[in-house]
């Protein structure tokens, strides 16, 4: 019966899930084009681009991960507190900065950039490819942990391979559809539902395992005190540095993830990007839930080992609530990974559909796309943003399949690429935000940086020496990228781009407030926009 009660709750937020998608996009029909599926048409307000935000970053980790590291390690979890508070902040510069750039020159992602930005629409292939290496196994990490979530939910009565499934096809079927503001809807459910599970077991749990939070946290202190401090129990050296340069590496690298530019692109304005930089920190607030859930599971599950402990939450949960509770909880963070899954394959199917696919079909180069058309005007621009959104729109179908297929049959092989995943990205830091700043920074500096920075941190990652001296090898990695870069742009030939700089570089004043007008007459956004 609590099998059938939770199963039955989980399905119909499923089925709700898929109509609330379906009715993002109804009465816009289908002739949207790329940026209307990828970016939202621009035109996202406030509200959503706040939970679309939040939706990214508010993950299954959050259930599973957060929980997982607070049960096994302790203190060293609140590194994610810091990096997304930092990154918060850096986005209030850098997200106006890449939307107005993205809107001058009618780009809708970080691979359109870097090809418009040095000219080299095979450069925007190269990244779209590095960027799908680093995305393609949090596909997979979101399909593993909502399969765990469903099944455990169900008290066993839906298999793992089952699960796996359900969440490939659920979020394939909403995001093919409706596309970047089909997500953002269904992140409004998401975040009701998360605010409320996660209010309620913040006060559930201490009061029904420990008869309130100062029991509670004096056992902590008793019997767990290698928890509260760094580097942690038994983390293998996550300490004072390794929190500091993780933290420094993480924000310069999120507020470049394909993702998160997805989310600065939908944006109707600037505006919107500056006022959703102030408020989702409060959001932050919710991730010491599952960290201290995860702490409090100590010693109501104890023994918990390896993957294991990444269940403690959720084992607590299933203990003690009623089933239709365990179904809502469940459907909150089944929802925490559809949302994030939707849009790491909208973005993987934008860049290759768009850098890749497009640029072979002639789409101008794949680095301006609907902006230049394929030289018949306006109906060659429709047609060109056309065919692009039927590419982006097949990979889409095709990365999740493969990460579902890759969960099946080698889900060790995501999860090792996975290492290298924020690290990886990362080295893409000098040649998109310093390169939308200094003009200096030519083609051969910018590549030759990155292929020293991303080889380094795979060298230091797959060889065991992350941490290395103590330091996240990710800095190690940015560090030697913009060493490099630097030195060739000053020791190598100087670059021959005769474009001017509001062509090529982000201006400050490139993004006026609504209503101005910018460098070389262009129309500020408005409300309208």
């Amino acid at each position: 019966m609590n099998a059938a009660v939770a199963t039955a709750v989980f399905g119909a937020f499923m089925v709700l899930t898929v109509v609330l998608g379906l009715l993002a996009v109804r009465g816009r029909g289908s002739g949207g084009g790329l940026a209307e599926w990828s970016v939202g048409g621009r035109s996202l307000g406030t509200v959503f681009i706040w939970v679309l935000m939040a939706g990214e970053s508010y993950t299954s980790f959050s259930y599973l991960g957060a929980a997982g590291w607070g049960y096994r390690f302790g203190a060293p979890v609140l590194y994610v507190l810091a990096y997304m508070s930092c990154g918060y902040a850096l986005g209030y510069v850098v997200g106006p900065m890449l939307w107005s750039y993205a809107r001058r020159h009618q780009l809708v992602g970080i691979t359109d950039m870097v090809a418009h930005r040095y000219r080299a629409p095979w450069l925007g292939a190269v990244v779209a490819l590095l960027a799908t290496v680093c995305l393609l196994p949090y596909i997979q990490l979101q399909i593993t942990g909502m399969g765990v979530v469903v099944s455990t939910i169900s008290y066993g009565a839906i298999s793992l391979n089952w699960a796996y499934f359900i969440a490939f096809a659920v979020t394939t079927g909403f995001v093919v559809i409706s596309g970047l503001r089909g997500s953002a809807w269904v992140s409004v459910l998401k975040d009701v539902l998360v605010i409320a599970t996660l209010g309620f077991l913040a006060v559930y749990v201490p009061l029904h395992y420990f008869d309130g939070y100062g029991p509670f946290l004096h056992r902590i202190v008793a019997e767990r005190p290698q928890w509260l401090t760094f580097p942690g129990h038994a983390s293998g050296g996550l300490g004072p540095v390794w929190f500091v340069t993780t933290t420094v590496v993480n924000s310069l690298t999120v507020v470049i993830f394909p993702t998160t530019v997805a989310g600065y692109l939908g944006a109707r304005n600037a505006e919107v990007l500056r006022r959703n930089a102030l408020y989702l920190p409060f959001y932050n607030v919710l991730l010491f839930v599952p960290m201290l859930l995860g702490t409090a599971a100590l010693f109501v599950v104890p023994g918990l080992v390896g993957a294991g402990s990444d269940l403690a939450l959720f084992r607590m949960v299933v203990d003690s609530l009623p089933a239709w509770a365990v179904g809502l909880i469940g459907v909150a963070a089944a929802l925490s990974s559809i949302v994030p899954m939707a849009v790491f394959m909208l973005v993987i199917g934008t860049m290759w559909g768009r850098s890749v696919l497009g640029a072979r079909s002639g789409a101008g180069g794949g680095a301006a796309g609907e902006a230049s058309g394929d030289g018949d005007g306006d109906g060659g621009r429709r047609t060109v943003g056309g065919r692009q959104k039927l590419w982006s729109q097949l990979v889409v179908v095709g990365a999740g399949a493969l990460a579902l297929a890759l969960t099946y049959t080698a889900p060790d092989t995501l999860v090792r690429l996975s290492l290298i995943s924020y690290e990886g990205m990362a080295q893409l830091v000098p040649m998109l935000l310093l390169g939308l700043v200094w003009r200096r920074l030519t083609l051969r500096a910018a590549v030759s940086g990155l292929v020293a920075g991303f080889a380094l941190v795979c060298v230091l990652v797959f060889g065991g020496h992350d941490p290395v001296w103590g330091m996240n090898a990710g800095l190690v990695g940015l560090a030697v990228n913009v060493a490099v870069a630097l030195g060739v742009t000053w020791l190598g030939p100087r670059d021959t781009d005769d474009r001017p700089d509001a062509e090529v570089l982000a201006l400050d004043d490139e993004f006026p407030r609504d209503g101005a007008v910018a460098p070389g007459g262009a129309v500020g956004p408005t409300a309208s926009s």
